[in-house]
């Protein structure tokens, strides 16, 4: 499995997850230290499907915890994806 890694420019960021079709991303926008607003998530065309996405969530919520940040999920696919994973409610406010 390639490493997801994590970029931060100002106020902005993104995750990043190579597969062998280019990079899957989600993005971010940071309000506060204790706010992340989740804006976009990109998975490469013939990339579908694969789980790509859901491990960009799945890290996002393990870096929120580790960070103490709350994420509202303006993104489409995270906002789905946080309402079939309870598990990980504590850290979405919407």
């Amino acid at each position: 499995m390639s490493e997801i890694t994590k970029s931060v420019d100002g106020g902005h960021g993104r995750y990043a997850l190579p597969t062998d079709k280019g990079e899957a991303v989600m993005t971010f926008s940071i309000t506060s230290p204790t706010l992340v607003i989740v804006d976009h998530t990109e998975v490469p065309i013939g990339a579908e499907g694969q789980g790509y996405a859901g491990q960009l969530a799945r890290f996002l919520v393990e870096d929120a915890r580790a960070s103490g940040f709350q994420v509202v999920p303006l993104c489409p696919f995270l906002n789905m994806w946080r309402r079939k994973h309870p598990e990980a409610a504590d850290i979405f406010q919407v």
